[in-house]
């Protein structure tokens, strides 16, 4: 196995009791960092110290990932055209942040004979939001709801986020 130290200097290619014998010698511990390379990587180092650096290392990266989540807004058929209006606000603002919007049209009772109601409650959301949304799954029948999901448009997400701030507005 190929050794490396504690401060990153190769120390050859030896055999497993070698390099054990001289990660005691050195009062560290003999981790394998490398096992499908040939031949495989160890170094000599603290197992303690090496376990915190992974989790450094982890902790980082979630730092820098984004989390993308669904957002759900909830219509009935006869949706009035204020709560219809208050959920597109709501649907903006969640697209604006980079989440994804599920929105689901509940049918209860006799009002799945009316389908066609929620359809067109659909196509108005996208209407209104297709300047900041394109549409990942189209509208379909899961059980008593028509569920559609938007995402939102990455082109004009990041002109709206490079657009300057005390820019005036020409109103």
């Amino acid at each position: 196995m190929r050794v490396i130290d504690q401060h990153g200097g190769q120390l050859g290619v030896m055999t497993p009791a070698a390099a054990i014998a001289l990660a005691k010698e050195r009062d560290a511990d003999l981790v394998e960092i490398v096992p499908t390379a040939a031949p495989p990587v160890c170094k000599i180092i603290n197992f303690g110290k090496f376990k915190y650096e992974l989790a450094k290392k982890d902790k980082i990266q979630k730092k820098h990932q984004h989390v993308s989540l669904l957002k759900e807004l909830r219509f009935h058929p006869n949706t009035d055209v204020h709560d219809f209006e208050f959920k597109v606000r709501h649907a903006k603002r969640f697209l604006g942040d980079g989440h994804k919007v599920k929105a689901t049209v509940v049918f209860k009772g006799r009002e799945i004979t009316y389908k066609e109601k929620g359809e067109i409650l659909l196509n108005r959301l996208v209407q209104e939001l297709v300047d900041v949304s394109k549409i990942d799954q189209a509208a379909h029948m899961e059980g008593r709801s028509m569920i559609m999901i938007l995402s939102p448009e990455r082109k004009k997400l990041v002109k709206a986020e490079t657009k300057p701030e005390n820019e005036p507005t020409k109103e």
